[in-house]
């Protein structure tokens, strides 16, 4: 299930909304932000309250199907350098080596390495040609990484990959 959210009520922004619907749900559906605001804490605090996509609603009707595709197979709803440059202004000050640490002991080197590829903003058929891997290979990788990291998409999984250092903007 993909949830849209118009975020206009003054009294829940999208970051509550976000939290609300994901903390009631037995099988919490992807939720795609759409709101006027282009403020990156504010894309960030989404993100990190488990949106997997953000949208301005000045996107035409096509960029909303195609957001709803990418949600769908799991894929980020954001370009790679908007997740880096979210990761440098807001990750730095809450990152330590020993989460990076943390991080990277739940993960094989294989996950470790798709984890980095997915950070980068590569699809499963980019990672696979990458590695010399299969994209069904690909894609049990990404499957492990994002259950051994407790999160429910890839957009997740590269924010916790940036806020615990594993992953650093370039």
């Amino acid at each position: 299930d993909i949830v849209l959210m118009d975020v206009r009520m003054p009294e829940v922004d999208g970051i509550r909304a976000t939290e609300r619907i994901l903390a009631t749900m037995d099988a919490p559906p992807r939720v795609i932000v759409v709101t006027t605001f282009e403020n990156d804490s504010y894309v960030y605090d989404a993100l990190r309250a488990g949106a997997s996509g953000f949208l301005l609603k000045r996107a035409g009707a096509d960029e909303l199907v195609d957001a709803v595709r990418l949600v769908a197979r799991s894929d980020s709803l954001l370009f790679p350098a908007a997740v880096r440059s979210l990761a440098a202004a807001h990750a730095a000050e809450r990152t330590t080596r020993a989460e990076a640490d943390r991080l990277r002991a739940r993960l094989s080197d294989r996950e470790a390495e798709v984890l980095r590829l997915m950070a980068e903003g590569l699809s499963n058929a980019e990672i696979a040609e990458r590695l010399f891997l299969g994209a069904a290979t690909v894609k049990t990788y990404v499957a492990g990484v994002l259950a051994k990291l407790g999160v429910r998409d890839r957009t997740q999984a590269v924010v916790a990959a940036y806020e615990s250092g594993f992953v650093s903007p370039r």
